[in-house]
Order: structure tokens, then sequence, then C-alpha cells
């Protein structure tokens, strides 16, 4: 099994099908039955003896001799056993002999059971697992798989957890499978994920058999799009919603396409775009380069490299804050003559960007400025007004949801006794702060492969000096609530997980333990990608047949990206090779969704009030699946107002001669900071600190200077020059 990256690391997935009669699962197997297969497993285990070790650590064979009737405590106990066996070993050639013995004391399973839905998701090597409760309520298991070391690894794993009651299989933590990392050279990390993925799936049939006992309705899957080479298959109707318009309009695209190359008109979207906004535009890209789809941050520079090519117009696909940091950048660039174009006349909102922009966020702002010395660090999606201001009231960075871990833990490097005020996203600063608190039980060799510069100590130092804002979020990942997160652990707890960094915290960690077992992602909308693009590669390399699930943890509009990137990879590996690869994305929306049967953006849709935010009620499909408080939103209503027939009607009126566009030109900042200051001025100061970041891996010495007043070239000189980073930006939450 592939793991995502290092060990150190490791802070940063069944198949729906279930058993429907436990009692007639497949007991005949080569003319024997399996209970019969497993006696005999269990006495060939006594054939297994460790040598003497300097203390009775050996392998008890009456443990696993004993009938699932006499082994209650059956799991802790085995487990022990286990682990000193393997401890006992101390050359790693000799635990290699012993699991490949392992292995071959395994039975096969039959053909008809090496099927795709008993695989194992997260595994180089094949795995396939059966599950079936016996009549006593015991847990009985078969494992797998075409590698004969991850064959030894299933034969350890049944017999220690074969015959174990459902709450004892149900109350183990991966974690305690720690311990069995038995060595062996190359891929250590994969080898862990091996244990922890198949208790997982044993975890997740387990929970189904249960159900199944008690006569619980099972939960209904929620809507996927299935990737194959052949095309896209919806299953549920909010994804046959999102799939309509994979596949554009011809003549859209058509139309698009000719008054782009006429006008000279770049277009920059947003991730989150309405996905028939999206299938129009990816389909668009083939004819005309200068559109660009993407995250908050690369917009603008993208903007500036249209405008370097000739593009005389640049329309945005996004929120405000989006167009006014595009018109920004282009200013900053030297390019004021180029047009900056939103896609509404009325004001395109952020939840989030909008709980920066109140007196309680510069009142907590003002409490920074009073704590000396100080950094702020905000969110690069919010407003250049609020970065204005914020910057001068407290010396301030941006930083993305990839970066922002990276950014505090360099700050906290090059200037010791700072104090680090994160805002305006409440999630994230929770998250960042649990991920903090999760390093300081890691060895300072892990924490040195994520910061050169940091140890247990310094963390320890780091965390009571950094504070985050306790009211500000994104509607869309708020919503990501605990009916979404139990469905979840329920049903595709062994899929993979991809999370933006803005869920909160109960969706954060289901996603971190995915990620410690290779199976998860916390970050950007861009890292999200880059991981489900990463997986798709590694079951393209392996050529074998395979099934990759994938659960989006963030806003639908993903999913055209996504697929455009999957349907790519899978396109381009026809002629090499020969495996079948179908690529699931699942979107976890709640089952409470609020839902309109119009298709009409008009303003005068119902809202809904949740805290102090007024939320629209966004369209939805008739079978109820959508937006909801109650824990779920696939949409961000305010994304879905950059509509098609806005993005054309503002093309096909530019050049703008008779200011029929007055109100979809994002205008420049004629205000000034108290300081009598430009806004736009002050407001690309903290960004401009975040590429210098990104690019020298190190604050620089203005921001340091700005936070240390004086005292920053004497003070920082030698630390600054020690911190030049050689962190790998690879061992972060991406």
């Amino acid at each position: 099994m592939k793991a995502s990256s290092s060990s150190s690391s490791a802070f940063f997935s069944i198949s729906q099908t279930q058993i429907s009669n436990p009692k007639s699962v497949l007991f005949n197997f080569c003319k024997t039955p399996r209970t019969h297969q497993r006696s005999s497993f269990f006495k060939s285990l006594k054939c297994i003896q460790s040598p003497p070790p300097s203390k009775p650590t050996s392998f008890s064979c009456s443990t696993v001799t004993l009938s699932p009737s006499q082994t209650t405590h059956l799991p802790p106990r085995s487990l022990s056993s286990l682990v000193s066996e393997f401890q006992s070993l101390l050359e790693p050639l000799d635990r290699v002999k012993r699991l490949l013995r392992y292995a071959s004391l395994l039975p096969p399973l039959p053909d008809s059971s090496r099927s795709d839905s008993n695989r194992v998701m997260g595994c180089t090597a094949r795995v396939w697992l059966e599950a079936q409760m016996d009549s006593d309520g015991k847990m009985r298991f078969w494992a797998d798989s075409d590698s004969e070391i991850t064959k030894g690894f299933c034969a350890c794993l049944v017999s220690v957890l074969d015959g174990a009651p459902p709450e004892q299989m149900l109350g183990l933590k991966t974690e305690d499978l720690a311990a069995l990392n038995v060595g062996l050279p190359g891929g250590e990390r994969s080898r862990v994920n091996t244990w922890h993925n198949v208790l997982v799936s044993m975890q997740k049939r387990t929970r189904a058999l249960v159900a199944q006992k008690e006569g619980k309705a099972p939960f209904e899957p929620f809507p996927s799009l299935v990737i194959t080479t052949e095309g896209v298959h919806p299953k549920g109707s909010y994804a046959e919603a999102q799939a309509r318009y994979l596949f554009p309009d011809e003549s859209k695209v058509k139309e698009l396409v000719n008054v782009l190359k006429e006008k000279k008109i770049g277009v920059v979207a947003h991730f989150y775009m309405d996905p028939q906004v999206q299938g129009i535009l990816t389909a668009a890209q083939k004819d005309w380069p200068h559109i660009y789809i993407s995250d908050s941050l690369v917009m603008a520079d993208t903007a500036v490299k249209m405008a370097k090519a000739g593009c005389k117009f640049i329309t945005v696909l996004g929120v405000d804050f989006m167009s006014e940091n595009v018109r920004a950048i282009l200013d900053q660039a030297g390019f004021g003559e180029v047009g900056v174009y939103r896609m509404s006349n009325e004001r395109i909102g952020c939840s989030l960007a909008d709980a920066a922009a109140t007196p309680d966020y510069m009142n907590y702002l003002d409490t920074a400025s009073n704590s000396l010395p100080s950094l702020h660090v905000i969110y690069i999606n919010t407003s250049l007004e609020t970065k204005a201001y914020a910057h001068e009231l407290v010396p301030t960075i941006t930083c993305t949801s990839s970066n922002a871990v990276q950014t505090i833990l360099q700050a906290f490097a090059q200037i010791p006794d700072l104090t680090i005020w994160y805002g305006p996203d409440s999630y994230m600063g929770a998250n960042i702060k649990e991920l903090f608190q999760q390093m300081t039980s890691m060895s300072d060799e892990e924490i040195a492969e994520i910061h050169p510069e940091h140890n247990r100590n310094t963390i320890n130092s780091l965390l009571p000096h950094l504070h985050y804002y306790e009211n500000g979020t994104c509607i869309v990942h708020h919503l990501f609530g605990h009916e979404v997160v139990e469905k979840i652990n329920e049903m595709y707890c062994d899929s993979f997980l991809t999370a933006h960094f803005e869920v909160p915290g109960e969706m954060f960690s289901l996603a971190m333990e995915a990620k410690r077992r290779g199976m998860g992602v916390v970050g950007s909308t861009q890292n999200i990608l880059d991981f489900i693009k990463q997986r798709v590669r590694e079951a393209l390399d392996r050529n074998v047949d395979d099934h990759l699930q994938f659960v989006l943890g963030t806003e639908s509009g993903m999913v055209t990206s996504i697929v455009a990137a999957v349907r790519s990879l899978l396109n381009s590996s026809k002629s090499t090779s020969c495996a079948k690869i179908n690529v699931e994305i699942v979107f976890p929306v709640s089952s409470e969704s609020m839902t309109k049967t119009s298709t009409s953006s008009s303003p005068a849709l119902n809202s809904v009030k949740k805290g102090d935010v007024i939320l629209p009620v966004v369209p939805g499909v008739a079978s109820g699946e959508g937006c909801s408080i109650h824990g779920g939103c696939a949409s961000c209503p305010y994304m879905k107002m950059n509509s098609l027939t806005s993005l054309l009607k503002v093309c096909h009126h530019l050049p703008d001669e008779r200011n029929n566009l007055k109100a979809y030109e994002a205008e420049r900042f004629k205000l000034q900071t108290p300081q009598g200051k430009s806004i736009a001025d002050v407001g690309c100061e903290p960004i401009l600190h975040m590429r210098h970041f990104q690019a020298k891996k190190e604050l620089s010495e203005k921001l340091v200077y700005q936070v240390l007043g004086t005292r920053a070239v004497s003070s920082t000189e030698k630390k600054s020059s020690s911190s030049r980073l050689q962190f790998n930006d690879n061992v972060s939450i991406q």
C-alpha cells in the first residue's frame, strides 16, 4: 500500500455491497467447509515458533487455537502476542520469512470471492476480504492477496481477530496496530497502512452485519459519479444534475469561443463554479487557451499572464473579493488598462470574507496589536479592504489552506517569542491548533521532517502563542456536520477521504485518520485534485482492475475539474493499459436538504437564518439532495451567481462603450486607509509577503521589521539565515 507522504506527516475508506444473509455466506470452498479450513489454519500456527527471546514474549499458540466461543478477550491478548512475536525477531529478513510462513498457511479465496466488491481499497497489492457473523454472534473473516507479504499481513490479522465479538472488533483503533510495523526494508509506511486499511475494512463489514442483525435499515448511499473510459455514470438525482453539464452544448461552446477570440477576453474561474459553467469553460479551453479554472490564489496570477499574452479584458467567475484581487494585482503588474469584470450587477458575497469585515474582527485585531510582537496570518479568502485595515493594525501576511501550517511554523522559527493571530476561518484555526497539538506526540526527528527548526519543545512553546478567530465560517464547509460524518464513518470509512482545511473538526478528524493510512488528504482545492490524480496514476501503474472511491469533502463544483482530470488520465492510458479502472466521486449530501423545484436564480428565493448569516435557499432537485442546515452542503449559493448567461452577456457587450456593464466592473478602491494610504497598495502588501515566503521559504526582512520594529535586524539576523528553508513542502497537510 502506498502512503501519500512520509511517516512524519501521518497527521496529514468496502464496497457498498452488504451481505444480505450472513448464514448463507460462502462456506463451501474447494469442497472443504471454511470452518475446517480455519481450524487447519490455526493448528498450522503451532508450527510457527519464535526463537527464545531474552524474556517470555514468544507467540502463544494456545491463544490462536481456542474456538471462537472461548475467545471473549481474543483481540487484545492475541494482538499483544503477535506484537511480541515480531518484536522478538531482530533481523528484517527473519520477519519477512515469518510473514511468508503465515501467508503459506492462509487458505486462498475462491475466484468467485476475489471480486471488486470484496476488495480492500488503498493497497498497492490487491487484497480481498469477506466477513460473516456466526450463530454465536462472533465475527468470522476470510482474506487473500496477490502479494505473498500482504497475504502474510492478512493471515496475522485473521488469526488475531477471527472469532472476536463485534464490540471488541469495533473497539480497536488503527493506532493499536502501530507496533505491528514489522520493519521490512523499503516502504515501511506503506506496509503499516496495510494493517490499518484491512482493519478498517473488517470494522466496516462488522458494523453492517451488526446493523443487519439488529434489524436497522441501512443508510442510503450518497449520490456519486462513476468515471470510466466509456464515460460518466451518475448514481442519484443530485449526481445526475452534476453530470448533466459535463458534456456541454456544442453551440454554446462555439458561441463563447468566438466572442472570446474576437474581443481578446481571458476567463479566470474558481473551482466552485456551477457545473454548467465549468462544463462549457472546460470544453472551450481546447480552442481558446486563455481560460483557467483554479483556486482563488492562482486566479490573479493567471490574469496577469493573460494580460501579458494580449488579453484586453479579464472576466472573473468567483465572489467579489476574487475580482478585487485580480483588479489590484493587474494594477500592481502595470496592466491598469485591462478591464476586469464580475458576473453579476449585484454583490457576490462570501460568508467567510464577510466575517472578517466586521467590528468584531477589528476588535480581535485590536487585542493582537496590544500583544507585541504579533503577526496576523489572514486567510487569502478575504477582501483587500480587510487586508489593508488589518495590516495597519497588526503586521499581516496572507496564507492559503495549503501553506498556512508552514507559514506559522516558519514565523515562529524566525521570531520565537512571536504571538500569532490567525483568522478569520474558525474551523481552519481550530484544525491548525489541533494539528500542532498532535505534533507534540511525535518524535523530534518526525517534526524536523516537517520543519527543520522545530522539535517537541518548540511546538509546545508555540501552542500558547497561537490564537484564532472564533466567529468566521464558510457556509459550505460549515454544513459538513455530524449527520454527514456519521454516514461517512458508517459507509465510506474505507474509501479515500478528501476534506478542505475549512471543514468542522469532526470531519477534519475523520480525514486526518484517513490520511494516516494513506487514504486521505486535508488541504486546498488544488491539494484535493492533486491527491485524486495521484491515486488514479498509481492505479494505472499497477495495471490491474480497480475501483477507487473518493468522498468529496468540499464544494461540488470541484467535480467538473476532477472529472476532466480523471478522464484525461484514463484515456491517455488506453494504449498502454488493459486494466479497467473505475473512479467514483461521492457527494456527501445531507438527507434533510433544503430544495426548490424551480431552477430560477431569482433573488426572491426564500432565506434561512443560521446564526448571524442569512442564507438563500439553494435550488436543489426533487429528491431532496442539495444544501441543508442539518449538515452537508454541496453548493455555494454565492458562487452560483456566476451563470453562463451572465458570462455571455458581459462578453457580448465588451468593450463597454455605453456603460451597460458599469455594475459588472471590478472597480478600483478609491478609499484610503486610516493612515491615508491606498487600500489597494496596503491590501496587496500581505499578499506580497506571502509571495516572498512561497519563493524564499522565509519571512521577508520587511515583514520581520514590521513585526519587531528597530529590533528586527539585530535580533533575527542569525535566526533568519539559519531558517532559510530546507523544510519539505510535501510533508505538510497537503
